[in-house]
């Protein structure tokens, strides 16, 4: 009898150790007693009493229960040995080490007399997705996830507080959700900090493109493998640039939910760690004090995030992610009128990948002094409100005070000169040093006829070659419609009857929330980074850009084109006018021509108000299910300038109206 199938030997049904079939049926269960009275017996819910039952059951010592409860939840990925070998691999190398933080963090709640708990939910790695079907689930992943964790923090009826750790683009973001929301518990987030840049080789953004320049011949087979290999060159933390996972990190110590001088550390190190253990030390002295996440998170904290976020130069995916957390805080939304008004008050001071000039990795930025050493330069300008509390529960102002004068600080500024020969001062920079060194703010808001309800460009890291004398970028140039990021890619890498050429302009639509679940593109913004010719061209489109992208490059068209936006009626060859200035901060995207006319960005405006949508747009016939529905309601709660939140109350509203019209439908008379 053949005991094959497709040339493997089938798989039997017996176990291969023979000591499996010798099954223990009964245990005698844990030493000791629960430590209950009476009264506790009595009116307890029975939850709370089984769950004892349960704690001793996992090895908790019974004599030690019934003391104060703290939550702890991560992001954490894969299956690490305790030397740090994969038994399993992770998604990405974010969460692979923030197992250590929680055990840190549990082992000081413990030695502190409290009981820790811990759960875990999981996050993707958006370079692992890019161009992949995945991307349709990165920003969904970020609702999805809150959600959850908002439910295993209320699963724990007994939980005295909770300590979020995360690091990376969708955990980090949806951690904040979920800790925002909790505004009668304190709360604690431990951001996962950062890995290691090589010593000789690429950062993990660069390395994003060596199949682009491999396809133009500008680096050999060999190089791509050899970088490849080496970029990521520690095992855990976020990325080495500022990107959306370090971003959201300076943004969640701004906001004050994180120690000072917690954002961006070295993942694997003593001072990691020591963050981690001081971090549980801050949640218990919160429970004991009375205070909660609401004391933290309120306006004047959230003003302080938008501010340091526009000093950091910080990703323009925060602009979905801090009004979201706002949302969940309920606090009022940040909207773009607020973004642009601290964008032109505040000063880019950090010299960091990917803006430049320099471009310092993350790991820089934090010996320079992170987080509490801009805020000193920003509190200098009058532009911090400082009396805002943090989890130290102590007053901002104090705390830069603190930190003014810390011993930590002095050392890792020197250890940064003595390690890299690299002056903190270049790094983080005083504002007259910063203008200097040509450090422009930080992000602008183009309107005009493609545009009507914004848009975003980092024009703080657009090549200053491609700018005029007097800080202004002008571009005009013929559309290049793409309806997919496939289609774009391809044509960028030369691999089309009709590829990119310097001066054209992409446009790609369909391919915000209703179109893909508003992929990321980052590997078409880091192409036209990293090509020779790349600054000649800019993009446009409805999507969003990794937090790495540089470039002219204008993302979060509004509206998005399957909502009726009008960057869906551009046709191929269509005239395209860019004006961004990095100054004033200003800009405007408009239809300025087609087929040989040349006309005012009004009557391009009357123009596409005659067009229909392009044909070839339509929502990726390969979108989930999970996403379509996400797509639909974060459209009913105020769509991607809203944060792509849940607005339950506006959600119930418009589902209650439509199930009235569909009544007064079918009791109209036919004919």
């Amino acid at each position: 009898m053949d005991n094959t199938s497709d040339g493997f030997p089938e798989l039997s049904i017996e176990a291969e150790d023979p000591s499996a079939y010798q099954i223990q049926t009964h245990a005698p269960g844990p030493d000791g007693r629960l430590p209950l009275d009476e009264d506790f017996l009595r009116h307890a819910p029975s939850g709370d009493i089984f769950g004892l039952s349960q704690d001793a059951g996992m090895g908790w010592d019974p004599a030690r229960l019934r003391r104060p409860e703290f939550l702890i939840l991560s992001t954490q990925g894969g299956i690490r040995a305790p030397d740090g070998t994969p038994i399993a691999l992770g998604y990405h190398t974010g969460h692979w080490e923030v197992g250590l933080l929680m055990q840190a963090a549990a082992e000081e709640f413990a030695r502190r007399g409290t009981i820790p708990f811990a759960g875990f939910v999981t996050d993707p790695c958006d370079g692992r997705t890019q161009g992949t079907l995945g991307m349709m689930d990165s920003l969904p992943y970020r609702n999805d996830a809150a959600v959850v964790l908002r439910r295993l923090i209320r699963s724990l009826p007994t939980r005295r507080g909770v300590m979020g750790v995360a690091t990376c683009d969708k955990g980090l973001p949806a951690m904040m959700l979920a800790l925002a929301a909790q505004r009668e518990l304190p709360t604690v987030l431990v951001p996962g900090g950062v890995t290691l840049p090589p010593t000789h080789g690429e950062d993990a953004g660069k390395i994003q493109t060596i199949g682009v320049r491999f396809a133009h011949g500008e680096i050999t087979l060999e190089e791509a493998a050899e970088l490849g290999c080496h970029s990521c060159a520690s095992p855990g933390g976020g990325c080495q640039f500022l990107g959306t996972a370090a971003t959201s990190q300076v943004v969640a110590e701004a906001l004050g939910l994180t120690l000072v001088h917690a954002a961006l550390a070295p993942s694997g190190q003593p001072i990691w760690l020591d963050m981690a253990r001081r971090s549980a030390q801050a949640l218990i002295r919160l429970y004991q004090a009375g205070l909660t996440t609401a004391d933290i998170l309120t306006e004047d904290a959230v003003h302080n995030a938008m501010v340091v976020h526009a000093a950091f130069g910080g990703s323009t995916n925060l602009l979905l992610h801090l009004p979201a957390v706002a949302h969940a805080a309920g606090l009022r939304r940040p909207t773009v009128e607020d973004w642009t008004r601290i964008n032109r008050q505040v000063p880019r001071l950090v010299d960091v990948l990917p803006n430049g000039p320099v471009g310092h990795p993350t790991v820089r930025v934090f010996l320079a002094g992170g987080v509490p050493e801009v805020m000193l330069h920003l509190r200098d300008l009058g532009l911090l409100r400082l009396d805002v509390r943090t989890v130290h529960n102590r007053p901002l102002g104090e705390l830069l005070e603190a930190w003014e004068r810390s011993e930590r600080r002095k050392r890792l500024r020197e250890h940064l000169f003595q390690a890299d020969g690299v002056d903190p001062d270049d790094v983080i920079m005083a504002p007259r040093r910063a203008r200097e060194r040509g450090l422009t703010s930080t992000v602008t808001f183009p309107r005009g006829n493609l545009a009507p309800e914004g848009s975003v460009v980092k024009s703080t890291a657009i090549d200053p070659s491609v700018l005029d004398a007097d800080g202004v970028y002008r571009k005009v140039g013929p559309a290049r419609v793409f309806t997919s990021e496939r289609e774009a890619i391809a044509a960028i890498k030369g691999q089309t009857d009709n590829p990119i050429r310097p001066g054209d302009i992409i446009v790609l639509m369909g391919r915000g929330p209703l179109g893909c679940g508003m992929e990321e593109t980052y590997q078409l913004t880091a192409a036209l980074k990293y090509l020779k010719w790349g600054k000649e061209v800019a993009l446009v489109t409805d999507a969003r850009f990794s937090g790495v992208s540089t470039g002219a490059c204008i993302g979060h068209v509004g509206p998005e084109g399957l909502a009726g936006g009008p960057i869906g009626r551009v046709r191929e060859g269509d005239l395209i006018q860019i004006v961004i200035d990095t100054v004033k901060l200003e800009g405007s995207i408009d239809l300025v021509g087609h087929d040989g006319r040349r006309y005012s960005p009004e009557e391009g405006a009357a123009v596409l108000a005659q067009r229909t949508p392009n044909p070839a747009m339509a929502s990726d016939p390969r979108l989930p299910d999970d996403t379509r529905l996400w797509a639909a309601l974060q459209n009913a709660s105020g769509g991607t300038w809203g944060g792509c939140v849940y607005d339950v109350d506006r959600i119930i509203e418009l589902l209650e109206a439509g199930r009235q019209a569909l009544a007064q439908r079918q009791m109209a008379p036919e004919g």
